[in-house]
């Protein structure tokens, strides 16, 4: 196990909550760190999953180092198919509840992600230090990329772009059926097959799969060779320059070669192949000068076509910590609506050199200043250097101060992104909680961006001076009307509401003019309700409707309170709708409360609503 060392031990943090736990947990290794800023990972340690019985006692061992830290957050890659809170790993005898997990560590979030998923998001911020290319070949900017990485397994992924940012793919490619390409393969495939019925790539792409290689070529070659481990194969190959390690080595890159062209060719994949895990980059330029590419290329029609894909070894360590911290990152972000920018500079504000503290002040009250402001400027209001300004961007982990007012012009506008989360039948009941929660508020704010203030400003005129409201609903929408009719009759506004579609025509012929119907419907299409609302404006009264804005109910209406949440309400329960239309019975209120605020004897309508202070 590493020892921690005092210059990895995390200091202060830019996040406002504290710093996050990560890890990437493989059959073998377990690699743990302390993300204590974008792109900032300390008390980095390596543990043997075999030291420790479950996953509970391996993060309490790495944590035991941190006893006095209060973490929140986390997020762990491991390597398994993830789906649902309940985990069982492949290639270790490890079996957990995701939120058991997250109560026993008293964490608020806990992602669990596979760790190929992982290792792709961390795809598109590898920079050309990261990588080894080999062969030809070069990135076609916004495509599709390519990853797999042979370690104890097989891991196989895939990134690829959108609008707004990259969608990685879930994938168990490593367990497709293995093919060989020569004499030798068979042989291979041969041997494997007296252990297997179905040999996978994985069974051979892999560390264990390269001492069955090993004993194939033993076997086919008529060598009495003593097994050897995958480690000591390459020690053979790089050291010994064992021809039987070196012949094993040699395989084993062809037929890695062959599984990157399938996943080329399957993917699409012009960004590239990326080869990862913690064999390749141990064989170094023997890999390069292996069969890999010219295997890779091998591809009858298609060579051409693949000869234009680069192919890179990832080199750099610990790659999965940036894919794993940017997951986390997206799920915290759409989780909150607060300005955890300025929390996070409120956070560190003691903890900075006090000519950037004067920066922080300047930030704190005067932010939408310093957005619109140079350097030179910036520096001269909080009386410090420009230097200052710069180690200040740097203090909150940020790049210099253009990358600090990108953030920072998106955080100060509070918003959340729209997002749609599908809940599924294996979620715990934390994953549906957080999924209803987050798609209700998306949308709301989604609403309220789209919402019509003329239209509004009509509708309360027409129910401030209102002889009589009515409210028409059917279904579902009976709930709104029923909140409509609780809040107006407060107003002394005399109200009545309907739910039956033969008393919706009787109710609108009674009508007279100075009258208003409220009729509410998601689909806006029921006949019972078009035929109330006819009889409505034939009798003079005015018609709100709160339903779709291209609906035929909406083109009848006065005024339509438009509602364009897409639910199919025909053959689901309409949720999100329905808080639409209830907020919109709150902003009616509150106008109407205001309007009788304005009149002689209006006194008493101001208390009746809670948005208003006294």
């Amino acid at each position: 196990m590493n020892e921690p060392r005092d210059d990895d031990k995390p200091g202060r943090t830019a996040f406002a909550d504290g710093p996050r736990l990560l890890a990437d947990i493989g059959a073998t290794h377990a690699r743990f760190a302390l993300q204590t800023a974008p792109g900032v990972f300390r008390s980095v340690r390596v543990l043997k999953c075999d030291d420790f019985e479950g996953i509970v006692p391996l993060l309490r061992f790495y944590l035991a180092d941190h006893a006095g830290m209060t973490l929140h957050h986390a997020a762990l890659a491991v390597a398994n198919p993830v789906n649902g809170d309940q985990v069982r790993m492949t290639n270790r005898d490890w079996e957990f509840s995701t939120d058991a997990v997250r109560r026993e560590l008293g964490l608020h979030t806990l992602l669990i992600v596979n760790d190929f998923t992982a290792l792709a998001m961390a795809l598109p911020g590898l920079t050309l230090d990261d990588l080894m290319q080999v062969g030809p070949g070069k990135a076609a900017a916004n495509a599709v990329i390519g990853v797999l990485g042979p370690g104890t397994g097989l891991g196989v992924s895939g990134v690829i772009p959108t609008l707004d940012g990259f969608v990685t793919l879930g994938s168990e490619g490593g367990h497709v059926n293995f093919a060989p390409a020569d004499e030798r393969e068979f042989a291979i495939l041969q041997f494997a097959w007296q252990e297997w019925p179905h040999v996978s790539n994985e069974r051979l792409i892999s560390g264990p799969g390269m001492e069955i290689i090993y004993r194939a070529l033993a076997r086919r070659n008529g060598l009495a060779a003593a097994p050897r481990t995958s480690p000591e194969i390459i020690a053979g190959a790089l050291d010994e320059r064992d021809p039987l390690c070196l012949e094993a080595i040699e395989c084993f890159c062809g037929m890695l070669g062959g599984a990157a062209a399938n996943l080329a060719v399957t993917l699409g994949a012009f960004g590239g192949i990326f080869i990862g895990g913690g064999i390749v980059p141990r064989i170094g330029d023997l890999f390069a000068a292996s069969p890999f590419r010219s295997r890779f290329e091998a591809k009858g029609r298609f060579s051409t076509y693949l000869a234009d894909i680069p192919t890179y070894v990832i080199t750099t360590p610990n790659p999965a910590f940036h894919g794993v911290a940017t997951i986390l990152s997206e799920h915290l972000r759409g989780r909150s609506g607060a300005n955890t920018l300025m929390e996070r500079v409120q956070h560190l504000q003691h903890e900075l050199t006090p000519a950037e503290q004067r920066v922080a002040t300047l930030v704190l009250e005067q932010p939408r200043l310093v957005l619109g402001e140079p350097i030179a400027d910036i520096a001269r209001l909080a009386e410090v250097s420009q230097p200052t300004v710069i180690r200040f961007c740097r203090s909150l982990g940020f790049l210099g101060l253009a990358d600090f007012k990108l953030r920072f012009a998106s955080s100060l506008t509070g918003a959340i992104p729209v997002r749609h989360s599908q809940v599924r039948g294996g979620d715990s009941t934390h994953d549906v909680s957080a999924k209803v929660i987050d798609n209700t508020v998306s949308a709301i704010l989604k609403f309220r961006d789209q919402l019509d203030v003329r239209a509004l400003d009509r509708a309360i005129e027409l129910l401030t001076r209102a002889r009589r409201v009515e409210f028409y609903a059917m279904g579902n929408s009976r709930v709104v009307a029923l909140d409509g009719q609780h809040k107006f009759f407060r107003f002394r506004i005399p109200t009545s509401s309907y739910g039956d579609s033969h008393l919706f025509s009787l109710a609108a012929e009674l009508l007279k003019p100075g009258d208003v119907v409220i009729a509410i419907s998601n689909s806006g299409r029921l006949p019972e309700l078009l035929a109330a609302v006819d009889a409505a404006r034939a009798a003079g009264a005015d018609v709100i409707a709160m339903t779709g804005s291209g609906t035929p109910l909406a083109r009848k209406a006065t005024v339509c309170l438009a509602v364009d949440h897409a639910e199919d309400s025909t053959s689901f329960l309409s949720m999100i709708s329905r808080i639409m239309q209830l907020l919109l019975i709150d902003i009616l209120s509150v106008g109407i409360s205001l309007g009788a605020d304005a009149q002689p004897d209006g006194a008493s309508a101001h208390t009746q609503i809670s948005h208003l202070g006294g």
